[in-house]
């Protein structure tokens, strides 16, 4: 059986904002068969670009590179940035304007990892919709 994906890459400077890496995101993902019949999980995936874009931006003061990956069963996020150092959880106060990024993802995401490399790391959530359906034009992009 030959394994088909679809997949897009943009890289998003810190003097973009977040705005074009959502709308980017959105366009994206209607080209996938399931997103017309799950809006709130396109709503989920494009929240997490947007959290994983900001801690890019203003945590990693670098460069957002935006990976999306549909494989059939998961939509893979993919965010590069080029700080090594690994996110973390936060608690912070009510009213503190930053510091819930890595919860909202985790919350969203059916899974999620990040992955230390020479330069930067990257962090990758999947996201599984309830029916996938199938797509015929299924080929790498």
């Amino acid at each position: 059986m030959a394994v088909k994906a679809k997949g897009w890459a943009h890289s998003f400077p810190m003097n973009q904002g977040v705005r074009a890496g959502r709308e980017w995101t959105r366009r994206r993902l209607e080209t996938l068969p399931w997103s017309a019949a799950e809006p709130d999980k396109v709503d989920a995936i494009v929240l997490a670009v947007s959290e994983l874009i900001t801690n890019a931006h203003i945590h990693a003061h670098s460069d957002a590179q935006l990976v999306l990956t549909w494989d059939g069963e998961c939509l893979q996020v993919s965010v590069h940035d080029e700080d090594p150092s690994l996110p973390r959880r936060r608690d912070p106060e009510a009213g503190e304007p930053s510091g819930r990024g890595v919860a909202i993802v985790h919350h969203l995401a059916d899974e999620w990892a990040t992955t230390c490399q020479r330069h930067g790391k990257t962090v990758t959530a999947c996201f599984r919709p309830a029916d996938p359906g199938t797509d015929q034009q299924s080929q790498g992009s």
